[in-house]
């Protein structure tokens, strides 16, 4: 049975300074965008059935490094202590997806509408108003649960490895039968075009076939040359291949909006917005609930900050896929991505220093 290294891990390189890596892609994008107009509209043209092959491209070897890490054998054993397993199951599922809703389209959809005037044409052709599509983006990350990077936020927040390991497993199970209903009904009542088949493909392809390959290959590397090599060779090797991967799909994404954000920077702090309350919000009422059923607080930090966090590789390639490269939706799950370094480490201190309430 493989076991899970508690050895002390700490933010390599590129995670540590994610957000500066960010904001240097969106700087890069935009000048690109400026000096080659054309570039980023050729590359998205390239695609088989809507799926766009560059992005295709890019989210593979972001998502890999992700799936390839998931010891599947600890699923088994998160059934006898069922309760975090259940807790942050529901919270993905059965309340974070409609608070998203609901906080998006009121900020987004009302209280800023004023400030989000104009209409795009998305794939397909149909015609939205901005907020919209800005509230579609919002809408793809909030079903969205659980990043890899999360493994490293429960580490640091000293909660259990196991069930953080555990339910990135089972978060990217349940994406596949979950994610795409979800998604379209909610996008339905957002009154956003619903392609389904797009949809359904996006995950097979961006979840399924990761995930299946990811599968396969652990077993076999582990076979062949060892869990410790894995572990501390392979997965080193992975981590700034996957981050690389994202940050080019940043470049290409905001090569298409530079001239949106030169125009209208106030476009990305509102949308930030939104997108912080429902992570501070959702954190608060996991963190709660942990403690209403008694949970220790190894068990309690990961369950908040899985529910906090978001899976913002599978909710950036799924808009590109339904709405273009070029599209609000796409640019509102960028901006999930350039807040979630400094908030996630926010509430990991959040978790630390209330760690005494479950003592």
């Amino acid at each position: 049975m493989e076991h899970i290294v508690r050895e002390e891990r700490r933010l390599s390189f590129f995670e540590q300074y994610l957000t500066i890596w960010v904001i240097s892609c969106i700087g890069l994008g935009i000048l690109l965008g400026k000096l080659f107009p054309q570039m980023a509209v050729t590359l998205d043209k390239f695609s088989i059935y809507q799926v766009s092959i560059p992005i295709a491209i890019c989210l593979f070897f972001m998502m890999y490094p992700i799936m390839v890490k998931i010891d599947f054998s600890e699923v088994i054993k998160a059934g006898k202590t069922p309760k975090p397993v259940v807790l942050t199951l529901f919270v993905n599922w059965c309340i974070k997806p409609f608070t998203m809703l609901a906080i998006a389209t009121f900020f987004l959809g009302v209280l800023f509408k004023g400030w989000l005037p104009g209409v795009e044409i998305i794939k397909g052709g149909a015609q939205v108003e901005l907020a919209r599509s800005y509230i579609a983006g919002c809408i793809l990350l909030g079903i969205a649960p659980c990043t890899a990077m999360v493994l490293i936020w429960g580490h640091l927040a000293k909660g259990n490895d196991g069930h953080t390991l555990v339910m990135v497993a089972i978060n990217s199970l349940t994406m596949l039968f979950l994610y795409a209903p979800l998604g379209g009904w909610l996008l339905g009542i957002n009154k956003m075009p619903i392609p389904w088949q797009t949809i359904v493909l996006s995950v097979v392809i961006y979840v399924g076939f990761p995930l299946f390959l990811g599968y396969y290959s652990r077993k076999f590397i582990i076979a062949k040359k060892g869990f410790k090599w894995f572990e501390e060779k392979f997965l080193s090797y992975l981590t700034p291949v996957s981050i690389g991967a994202l940050l080019i799909t940043l470049v290409l994404l905001f090569s298409l909006k530079g001239e949106l954000i030169i125009n209208q920077p106030q476009v990305i702090f509102l949308i930030a917005i939104p997108l912080f309350i429902q992570t501070c919000l959702i954190f608060a009422i996991t963190y709660g609930l942990a403690k209403w059923l008694k949970l220790p607080y190894r068990d309690a930090a990961p369950s908040a900050l899985i529910g906090a966090s978001n899976h913002f590789e599978v909710a950036i390639a799924t808009s590109a896929i339904l709405f273009g490269l070029s599209s609000g939706a796409s640019l509102a799950t960028v901006v999930g991505v350039l807040i979630e370094v400094p908030v996630m480490l926010m509430l990991v201190r959040v978790s630390l220093r209330t760690k005494k309430w479950f003592e």
